[in-house]
């Protein structure tokens, strides 16, 4: 279980793209998303314009689920060998003006490209508190860990 949990925390902070899962009025909507992990890979930070279909979902139900996978990285076991996390968590605003100045360094040393991004007027970064997390080795080996 130990060599689980720190393949879990090595996918989390060893990647910075996901797809990020919001849902309003029971319609859900994916979106492909930079992102970058805190130390411990238990917070996501994330950016978007406030005027997105995403951000007005999770202003609705700040419930969201991420999916990070590794087939970028090692392609030599072919698709079989594809790890999928899946990850459960809360959307939480950055409202203490020194946390959002730490989430923005943060971001910008994972993804110096879009610093003209979140340089335009209408964008946030935003944190996602991760409550429990699914790793899936190939097709058949699921683990699930909740969060505490």
């Amino acid at each position: 279980m130990r060599k689980k949990i720190e393949k879990i925390k090595e996918i989390v902070t060893g990647n910075d793209l996901c797809v990020l899962a919001t849902a309003s009025g029971g319609k859900p909507h994916c979106s492909l998303m930079a992102y970058c992990a805190d130390e411990e890979g238990r917070t996501l930070y994330l950016a978007s314009h406030t005027e997105t279909k995403k951000y007005a979902n999770v202003m609705e139900n700040p419930l969201v689920s991420l999916l990070i996978d590794t087939r970028e990285g090692d392609r030599r076991g072919g698709r079989t060998a594809i790890q999928a996390l899946t990850v459960s968590g809360e959307f939480q605003a950055i409202t203490d003006p020194a946390e959002q100045e730490r989430a923005r360094i943060r971001f910008l040393h994972k993804h110096p490209h879009l610093r003209t991004f979140l340089d335009e007027p209408g964008v946030e970064i935003f944190a996602i508190k991760i409550t429990a997390f699914q790793l899936l080795n190939g097709i058949q080996d699921a683990f699930f860990e909740s969060v505490d």
